[in-house]
């Protein structure tokens, strides 16, 4: 094993790092995950996550903590309702009896980002998450690399695996292709205590998920184990809107005169999520990477989840695809015999390439015709061919 008495840093600590190190310690290699966050306690912004069964929980399975996600995971809380744009009920599974079988294929569970964070934190050796290192630079050693961290601190690693996201540091230092806008803009915010603060939208979504969908545009809503509500909006903007000025996303009252004015043709019941004192808003331009991208493989750094394939939300593919990565990359290390780390590595890249590509092509469709004339019926059409 190519591993053996070397040091691997994995940077970032979000699904796919925590599941590498995981994987890798069982495997007795030693290994850091450097994380930016402050601390544990930092809050994970974003929606509930659905793990599927043929990549999120195959990982899980592979680093035997599928009891624990049993204990973590919110049953129901993948039930789908699918109204229009006048918050008319369409389509609802909130009626229908929960997926207990977390064994078959059609298992999408639904977990916070907290708890899944916090069972793959807990199942790594205690000191293996070094919190408060935000990589800003790797330097080139003789053998491996320097890791810089914006606190000061340095670190060195035999192989580098950077997991830090859209926005990564490390990425430059494997290719120079660079994201491609989608043409969606997600504007994310969070109701803290929702049935307080947003009653009628908290009852629609009935501890699931909601769907919205009409005039090219769409709002999704996701019901939070801790009672938030986590909503983001989908419309098509010019590639620079997000950044151009024209709206503090920290000023609720701007956000919400944006609102009225681009989703003025929907009913003022959505209306109630911009409402709330306690809430964030954030935007999030959708960007992917070119479906034909590749790279030459060095031996001793590469990339895994939305460091090398970030794709919109809408199919649900992101934290799976992250954790499959994990899980394929441990197995070219670890599990197959290579006549070196680059050729693992290498076998490994090509692999991930070839899957996330496909998987980019099928998002990319379903990214757009959830904002075409006719997403409503679409999303309809797909959800009563699954139950046929």
């Amino acid at each position: 094993m190519w591993l053996q008495n070397k040091k691997v840093a994995i940077v970032g600590g979000g699904p796919g790092g925590l599941t590498l190190a995981r994987l890798l310690q069982l495997k007795g290699i030693e290994v850091k995950v450097y994380e930016r966050s402050k601390d544990k306690s930092a809050d994970q912004q974003g929606a509930t996550l659905d793990l599927h069964y043929e990549s999120g929980l195959k990982a899980l399975r592979e680093c035997g903590l599928m009891e624990e996600f049993k204990k973590n995971y919110r049953p129901g809380a993948d039930r789908l309702t699918i109204t229009d744009q006048y918050a008319a009920l369409k389509f609802s599974e909130a009626e229908e009896g929960v997926l207990l079988d977390l064994n078959s294929e059609y298992a999408r569970p639904e977990i916070d980002r907290g708890p899944l964070r916090n069972l793959l934190i807990e199942a790594l050796q205690e000191g293996t998450v070094v919190w408060d290192a935000h990589c800003t630079e790797l330097k080139k050693g003789k053998t491996g690399w320097g890791l810089v961290f914006e606190n000061g601190t340095v670190a060195c690693a035999d192989l580098v695996v950077a997991a830090d996201g859209a926005h990564s540091k490390i990425r430059k230092y494997i290719t120079a292709i660079r994201p491609v806008y989608s043409g969606i803009t997600i504007v994310e915010g969070n109701i803290y205590n929702a049935a307080v603060y947003a009653p009628n939208l908290w009852k629609l979504t009935n501890g699931g998920k909601v769907f919205a969908m009409g005039s090219c545009k769409t709002i999704v809503l996701s019901a939070k184990g801790e009672g938030s509500l986590s909503f983001y909006t989908g419309t098509s903007e010019t590639e620079g809107w997000a950044k151009s000025g024209s709206i503090d996303f920290k000023n609720k009252e701007e956000i919400l005169t944006w609102f009225k004015q681009r989703f003025s043709d929907w009913s003022v019941d959505w209306q109630e999520a911009f409402l709330a004192d306690e809430s964030y808003f954030i935007a999030r331009p959708q960007y992917c990477f070119p479906v034909d991208q590749s790279w030459q493989a060095l031996p001793d750094l590469t990339m895994i989840g939305d460091v090398a394939h970030v794709m919109p939300p809408f199919a649900g593919e992101g934290v799976n695809q992250a954790m499959q990565d994990a899980l394929e990359l441990y197995e070219a290390l670890c599990l197959t015999d290579f006549n070196s780390l680059q050729e693992a590595i290498a076998a490994f890249e090509k692999k991930m390439c070839s899957r996330t590509s496909a998987v980019t092509v099928d998002t990319l469709l379903q990214t757009e015709a959830l904002h075409a004339e006719n997403s409503l019926q679409y999303l309809l059409d797909m959800f009563n061919q699954f139950r046929d």
